[in-house]
């Protein structure tokens, strides 16, 4: 993007609400880090191959040298946790009297998966979900996909008795946060962090349903943008190819209504997408000084890639221009190891709640956490191929996908763990509302 050419707010807005724009952004908060420019951070990348080496510690505990064998970052991960569910409830649908065809099957699971990545922001250090069927706990991402399985097997997301195992727009209409508390066994003893948030998250998407037909069908369901991004590919032998961008089109386009209206600008509401102070000396447009980061819808699309390529055998191109999650278990995993340093004095002591601690409780609109999610994107960039090169692997051996899955989000957690083993919680706290982490 040229930042020489006068470009119109609406110019700006459009293009911050596409990939490329995430990445080249966060590029340029990285190249001021470099030159020690940050307000809040200190960027010390002589840790990186230090932190390549942890990562990599990991893969090889998990997954020895069957690099191949790795998954992909989504989803499907935690709504397995602790035993298969998704794969069993596949086989229950296929074993009815009158089974689904595979695009349905297909369908469901874009249903499933939608809903469970909204219910996925941060809960918090201290709500667990008891799952009565395997008498196992879970906290967390974990706990709540669970959670979100069991949901959707009881119909919870469904208008339609007939038909339980959907997500429509009347069924979403009708959730209320009492219901939703009740279906994620929140209690006094048990709170979650973001119920009211998660709840309108919902709310919000049943109204966005409805008012994009042209993604989502007549019957206002997430699976139905299966339609729409059949109607974009193209024949692939026996197959489809589908380029990512009528993916994220779908979701940044056809779900911008679900995202409270932060911050807009000419006329157009950004969702995830923040001011960075550091980027405002370079300024030319209005705009210019603005990162975006889409995190959940990222998280979105890479968790219903896997189904679709999976069950119906299509395959996405362009993924190279998605990036790593900016989230605080990537993010936390650089400041445990030491890659940024919170500059002495740059947080005042009002954000941090505790005296004995040295944690720092911060809204998501602070220009501390833009410059954290900023570094984090680059940094995950930078680890991957650390990753790769020390393996001697390309980038479509070892995917960015895969080391989120099998290295930076899971080191993130075990650094985290180790460090703080009371609550596992990060170097940095986040206030989640339910709608951004």
């Amino acid at each position: 993007m040229n930042f020489g050419q006068p470009l119109t707010p609406q110019q700006t807005a459009q293009y911050l609400r596409t990939l490329p724009a995430i990445r080249e952004r966060c590029t340029r908060v990285h190249e001021l880090a470099k030159q020690g420019k940050l307000q809040y951070f200190e960027y010390h990348p002589e840790h990186e191959d230090a932190v390549a080496l942890f990562c990599l510690d990991i893969i090889k505990r998990d997954f020895g040298t069957n690099f191949a064998s790795i998954p992909p970052h989504g989803r499907w991960r935690h709504l397995d946790a602790g035993r298969a569910r998704v794969e069993p409830l596949i086989s229950k649908w296929k074993a009815l009297a009158s089974p689904p065809d595979t695009k349905e099957i297909c369908k469901r699971l874009i249903d499933l998966f939608l809903v469970s990545v909204l219910l996925d922001a941060g809960a918090g250090n201290v709500w667990t979900y008891h799952e009565t069927t395997s008498g196992q706990k879970f906290s967390r991402s974990e706990g709540l996909g669970v959670a979100s399985i069991n949901m959707f097997e009881e119909g919870f997301f469904s208008s339609d008795p007939s038909n339980p195992h959907q997500v429509d727009a009347d069924g979403l209409l009708r959730i209320t946060a009492q219901k939703t508390s009740a279906a994620m066994q929140v209690s006094l003893t048990n709170p979650m962090v973001g119920i009211e948030g998660r709840t309108s998250l919902l709310s919000n998407l049943g109204n966005a349903l409805k008012a994009n037909a042209q993604f989502f069908g007549s019957s206002a369901r997430p699976g139905n943008m299966l339609d729409f991004l059949e109607a974009e590919s193209q024949p692939n032998e026996s197959s489809r190819k589908v380029h990512i961008a009528s993916l994220w089109a779908v979701l940044i386009e056809g779900l911008a209504p679900i995202w409270p209206a932060r911050l807009s600008l000419g006329g157009v509401v950004l969702g995830d997408v923040w001011p960075c102070d550091v980027l405002k000396s370079s300024s030319v447009n209005e705009g210019d000084d603005l990162v975006p980061f889409h995190k959940l819808t990222g998280w979105i699309t890479y968790s219903l890639i896997e189904p679709i390529e999976k069950v119906l055998g299509w395959k996405f191109e362009g993924v190279e221009d998605m990036t790593g999650l900016p989230e605080y278990r990537n993010g936390g995993l650089l400041v445990d190891l030491g890659i940024l340093s919170i500059k002495p004095g740059s947080i005042p002591a009002s954000f941090y709640p505790d005296s004995q601690s040295d944690i720092p409780r911060i809204p998501p609109s602070h220009p501390a956490i833009v410059e954290w999610r900023a570094m984090t994107v680059i940094e995950l960039d930078r680890i991957a191929n650390l990753i790769r090169t020390k393996l001697g692997l390309t980038a479509s051996q070892l995917t960015l996908a895969q080391v989120l899955e099998s290295a930076t989000w899971k080191g993130g957690r075990e650094i985290a763990k180790q460090k703080r083993p009371a609550t596992g919680g990060p170097p940095i706290d986040i206030e989640s509302d339910g709608t951004v982490f």
